[in-house]
């Protein structure tokens, strides 16, 4: 029995640690780890890049095996390319359920049912986030926005400028 787990995985935290701890109490956890790319697009650019993610996560005793979310928004596409594992539960915090999750992760009830997978909601740990060790580290860097793209609101938003030769 495997449980499926999509997420960015950034800054790798207690709170992811304890959900994927709650996950693998269920079955075997695969995570299907966001790109940089989708990350960016759909919340915030990553502070590590993708194979620093895979390899933090790897490394962690509930997980047995990370993937790259080639879905990106849908991950059914995902899940349908993990045929070989028969995937029991789609796992999310408990911040975000119901229809409007499913509708972000391009699935339905319907899909669900076709392929005999729960939801798995399991409870968010209150006090850490990744956006909250961000803003510890380095603080708000726009004055604009809650990215972290490193501009601190000169203009260049979501651009390096050119160093001097």
């Amino acid at each position: 029995m495997w449980v499926y787990v999509g997420g960015t995985f950034d800054l790798f935290h207690y709170g992811h640690a304890a959900f994927l701890e709650q996950c693998a109490k269920r079955g075997k956890v695969i995570v299907a780890l966001n790109t940089d790319e989708f990350a960016a697009r759909y919340k915030r650019p990553t502070v590590l890049t993708l194979g620093e993610r895979m390899e933090s996560l790897r490394a962690c005793k509930w997980v047995e095996d990370v993937i790259v979310n080639v879905g990106d928004e849908d991950s059914g596409v995902t899940i349908d390319l993990v045929k070989d594992k028969k995937i029991s539960y789609i796992a999310h915090g408990d911040d975000w359920t119901g229809p409007a999750l499913m509708e972000q992760l391009g699935i339905s009830q319907e899909w669900l049912d076709e392929r005999d997978i729960k939801m798995l909601y399991i409870p968010y740990t209150a006090g850490i986030s990744t956006s909250e060790i961000i803003r510890r580290v380095g603080g708000k860097l726009h004055s604009d926005c809650d990215c972290s793209c490193g501009c601190s609101g000169n203009g260049t938003h979501g651009r390096r400028t050119a160093r001097p030769e």
